[in-house]
């Protein structure tokens, strides 16, 4: 008979579950966040300084010192996957910076766009 895991177990694991899928979602942004400056690069376009800024986000990993900031953002990610139109060649450009002008925003509105020191 298998035992049962005890409440603290399934809180463990349910907390490890987490942020795993956190570690991989900030391994996808990092990735997307370089394309995406690549890409302003290639086409000769100086980038929007919000986007900009949520590039940094990633790229810098201030998530790890924004406790918070990479959940509010992941909230954000599976919001935009629902309600933006499915990624075609001709638009993938304009939807990946609505997604970082977007991730600029939700931080700004957190509280986590570097205005302000909360030590």
């Amino acid at each position: 008979m298998a035992k049962r895991k005890t409440p603290e177990e399934r809180y463990k694991a349910n907390v490890w579950k987490q942020q795993k899928t956190l570690e991989q979602y900030a391994e996808h942004e990092i990735e997307w966040a370089e394309h995406l400056i690549s890409w302003y690069r290639i086409r000769k376009e100086e980038m929007p300084i919000e986007q900009y800024r949520a590039c940094a986000f990633f790229l810098n990993k201030e998530f790890c010192k924004k406790p918070g900031s990479l959940t509010l953002c992941y909230e954000m990610y599976l919001r935009l996957m629902k309600e933006l139109p499915e990624v075609t060649k001709e638009i993938a450009f304009e939807l990946l910076c609505f997604r970082y002008k977007s991730y600029a925003n939700v931080l700004k509105t957190g509280g986590f766009d570097g205005q302000y020191d909360w030590r």
